[in-house]
């Protein structure tokens, strides 16, 4: 869930593809549905971003165990299925 109106989405997505960093292409199978994709300029960026992001996440998370990486894995997966499913409730859908 990320928040936004299917209006503001729209324009986010147009700006990217704008930018050259997101494709739009018509489903074959719904007129309704527009599908959006990363372009290789799109996929560099998200790179760059992931991998700066990702050094110091495992910093933080270097002195645990693999038992405590586990139990960490399961927590926040669980934090966001109940993040998921608390956004389902508050935009009325379930």
């Amino acid at each position: 869930m990320v928040g936004l109106t299917p209006g503001s989405i729209s324009i986010a997505v147009d700006r990217l593809v704008a930018r050259g960093l997101v494709s739009r292409d018509e489903s074959a199978e719904d007129r309704r549905v527009r599908m959006a994709a990363l372009t290789p300029q799109g996929k560099a960026i998200i790179v760059r971003a992931f991998r700066k992001h990702s050094a110091p996440m495992k910093g933080v998370v270097s002195d645990l165990s693999q038992e405590e990486l586990g139990d960490f894995e399961t927590a926040r997966k669980k934090v966001a299925s109940l993040q998921r499913h608390l956004g389902a409730e508050l935009s009325g859908g379930s």
